[in-house]
């Protein structure tokens, strides 16, 4: 889910389905240096859409949204939104665009964790995650450090 999928000018037709320009809404919505994950993500655009499984006495329409879902149209079509702001829950980056990732995260202070010694790759080892407890944006108003994010995705082909 690396985001170096293709823009909304390249959908065909030049439109986005429905579902993912919501979810490209969201990821340009994270304020730099805080992460959403695909479930954090997910559980937003449900409980924006009223479903009642987020909100028992709403009466929503349309399917819920879930992170594979997320995960789908940040693949697709995420290449011109923050991509790197929507993450594993495990805070681990993102396989094959690791090195891109982590010059983000530098560049906007989001808190990171030093690397574990762990069995996995040389590669795995080296590398910091996401501090989650420090870096997760629960879709609220951004913290006063915040600086908002410039929308660099184009809705029309």
């Amino acid at each position: 889910m690396s985001g170096t999928g293709e823009n909304a000018s390249d959908a065909p037709g030049g439109e986005l389905p429905e579902y993912a320009d919501r979810v490209l809404d969201v990821a340009e919505r994270i304020p730099p240096g805080r992460v959403m994950t695909y479930g954090d993500v997910a559980e937003y655009l449900n409980e924006e859409e009223g479903h009642p499984e987020a909100h028992p006495e709403a009466s929503g329409g349309g399917r819920r949204i879930g992170p594979r879902q997320v995960g789908r149209a940040m693949a697709l079509y995420g290449g011109a939104v923050p991509w790197w702001r929507v993450v594993r829950a495990d805070g681990t980056l993102l396989p094959g665009s690791e090195r891109r990732a982590l010059q983000h995260y530098r560049t906007e202070g989001t808190p990171l964790r030093e690397p574990r010694r762990t069995a996995g790759s040389r590669e795995e080892r080296t590398l910091p995650r996401l501090d989650m407890a420090r870096a997760r944006w629960d879709g609220g108003e951004p913290d006063a450090g915040d600086a908002p994010d410039v929308s660099r995705r184009r809705h029309e082909g």
